[in-house]
């Protein structure tokens, strides 16, 4: 079945960086396009970056343009988002998942980042 596996978050104080990863299996994963969503209690969960299937298109969303660059290798099944100068209210659950998006999400990766 669809596994989707992020990592890589943590507490970064503001104006810092971090790379999270998301590991997929059970689908062929360089078929599909791919996103990184976010989702803070209570509220909707977001699209902030999709990538094509073969890489080569990017796009983000307004709030993080020019800060995060949304990536892939087909060859180890995995997406990575690198975000830099984070901001305060950057502060989310970050999740993958394919386009279109399977029904089962990963356990995400909370990313905190203090002011």
């Amino acid at each position: 079945q669809v596994q989707l596996v992020e990592s890589g978050g943590g507490l970064v104080q503001a104006g810092g960086s971090l790379r999270l990863s998301c590991v997929a299996s059970g689908f062929t994963f360089s078929n599909y396009p791919m996103s990184w969503y976010r989702q803070a209690p209570g509220k909707e969960r977001e699209i902030v970056a999709h990538i094509i299937s073969t890489g080569e298109r990017t796009t983000y969303a307004d709030s993080v343009k020019g800060r995060f660059t949304i990536s892939r290798d087909n060859a180890k099944n995995t997406v990575y988002l690198q975000m830099n100068s984070l901001k305060p209210e950057d502060t989310d659950v970050y999740y993958c998942n394919a386009y279109p998006r399977f029904a089962s999400w990963g356990q995400g990766t909370q990313v905190t980042v203090s002011s």
